[in-house]
């Protein structure tokens, strides 16, 4: 009898072993096929991107945002709402016309800096004026200063070359292309060394020129890249700040030089709206059997407004999304509660997941994973143990029952190092929480998408964007559905070689609740 009983228990345990493994590939089945098939990507893409449009911190854009993903998630039957963090300056971008008056007239290609003070529908008109080239020391700049008055005033450098060095490796000869960046680095650090001698440094010399009565400042953030600028933050209080892409840029600057006196006609209209709430979104599908443990799927949702914020970080939300809508098609009830957190401010900070940490110490405690998606529109190729001991035991776990198409391009690192505050994972991490960054290829994002005015929907790689999101589904899922709780023991972390001295795990940072203050 005895003998039966052990025979009867060992085909049980047996048959709802089987019956787990079907019902795991069944769930898994059931998302990729979803992804595939009946992807969500591109119309949720274009609604956020190109209707809703770029996301700046304070602005009524970045409240229609978290507005739309709350509607888009109850559409999917996922509870969501908006948590306020903080409060920000409010302010609403309008429209931007930068034309060229004499010595001939022509509409140039540009944008005010965000946060700028309104020139109105009047706008600005004056001549253009280039900083002294040899300037002496503080006293003699100071002397030169009172030129400013009623001019606008160039104060970024002019770049010898508007290609960027993959164009020159590629059809320059091999010595003219090093005779060109060795006269850009010689020109590069003289431009710095000069502004140093008149006592200022590239940020507070703006201060100095607005204060000397200058009527605007024109600037020219070159990203390295055909077409693309760096687009952020105004430093002038009063006066217009304008970004003008290279080619205009450096033809007005030749033609200051030239003794041609360009003028321009600047209108830079926005509102100020006072001081406004920010939020974080959060939607949330309820653990079924351990609600009180958590999944965290990570991207912030805040941009800055040159471009849409299509790959930083739009392509993350997407991801977050389109899994959050996997998961609760094919993974309704899912053993532990699953969050989409949505942040607010990361460009300024990691403000909206700080913010989330300090309030919610209870998913903290109880986060049994975090995975943040933030560099580009590229599929995932780098997952690391964050300096998490036993990260390897329960990742490459989850890892194996990912599609072989999506993990050959990973390479995993274990048990890796913490990240220290590129985003919003780090937040968490501080806390010592497994947070775990899913580092995307990056598709020339540094010089053509990261913060500049070319960061628009065209440049989404959906294929690889759905690639993504069947990862983070059935990352997930596999997470959710471990029957054990992830270790958190972090590793003794080695010397840093620049400093000779151990590395220290992140410390906690509190955010900015109340930013934006000129």
């Amino acid at each position: 009898m005895k003998r039966f009983l052990g025979l009867f228990l060992l085909a049980f345990l047996f048959n709802l072993s089987v019956t787990y493994a079907q019902d795991k590939d069944s769930v898994i089945k059931g998302i990729v096929k979803e992804a595939n098939e009946n992807s969500q990507l591109k119309s949720i893409g274009h609604e956020l991107m190109d209707v809703v449009g770029p996301r700046l911190v304070g602005t009524p854009q970045m409240l229609n945002a978290h507005n739309w993903a709350i509607e888009k998630y109850k559409s999917w039957g996922i509870d969501a709402k908006k948590e306020k963090w903080g409060e920000w300056r409010g302010w609403e971008r309008g429209i931007t016309h930068i034309d060229m008056l004499e010595p001939r007239v022509q509409s140039l290609k540009g944008t005010q800096l965000a946060w700028n003070p309104s020139t109105g529908s009047e706008g600005v008109t004056a001549e253009v004026i280039t900083l002294p080239k040899n300037i002496k020391d503080s006293i003699s700049f100071q002397k030169w200063l009172p030129n400013v008055k009623g001019k606008l005033v160039l104060i970024s450098m002019k770049q010898p070359t508007g290609r960027p060095d993959y164009n020159w490796e590629e059809f320059a000869t091999e010595e003219s292309f090093q005779k060109m960046k060795d006269e850009r680095d010689t020109q590069t650090k003289e431009w710095r060394a000069n502004i140093g001698r008149s006592g200022y440094n590239t940020r507070s010399i703006i201060v100095a020129l607005e204060d000397a009565g200058a009527s605007g400042i024109v600037a020219s953030r070159w990203s390295r890249g055909f077409g693309v600028n760096k687009i952020f933050s105004a430093r002038t209080k009063k006066i217009p700040t304008v970004d003008l892409e290279l080619e205009d840029y450096t033809m007005l600057y030749r033609l200051a030089e030239s003794g041609h006196t360009p003028k321009l006609k600047i209108v830079a209209e926005s509102k100020e709206l006072g001081r406004v709430p920010t939020f974080n979104t959060i939607a949330e599908i309820k653990g079924s059997e351990k609600p009180d443990e958590y999944i965290i799927l990570s991207a912030h949702f805040d941009s800055w407004d040159g471009g849409t914020g299509a790959t930083d970080n739009g392509t993350g939300t997407l991801v977050m999304m389109e899994a959050m809508r996997l998961l609760k098609k094919h993974y309704p009830n899912p053993k532990r509660t699953i969050i989409a957190g949505h942040w607010g401010s990361e460009e300024q900070g990691l403000n909206g997941s700080r913010a989330f940490v300090e309030d919610h110490p209870d998913v903290v405690d109880g986060l049994q994973a975090l995975f943040n998606q933030d560099n580009g529109t590229g599929r995932v190729v780098r997952i690391s143990g964050g300096g998490f001991l036993n990260s390897y035991d329960y990742l490459s776990r989850w890892l194996y029952a990912v599609p072989k198409d999506i993990t050959e391009h990973i390479e995993t690192t274990f048990p890796g190092l913490p990240g220290g505050g590129g985003s919003d994972y780090a937040s968490f991490l501080a806390k010592g929480a497994p947070a775990f960054n899913l580092s995307a290829l990056n598709w020339s994002y540094w010089n053509y998408t990261w913060h500049t005015n070319r960061d628009t929907y065209d440049k989404i790689i959906f294929d690889d964007v759905r690639n993504n999101a069947i990862l983070t589904a059935v990352l997930a899922y596999m997470a959710s559905e471990d029957a054990e709780k992830t270790s958190r023991d972090q590793i003794v972390l080695p010397i840093n070689p620049r400093t000779g001295k151990q590395r220290t795990w992140p410390s906690p940072r509190s955010p900015n609740r109340d930013g934006g203050r000129n």
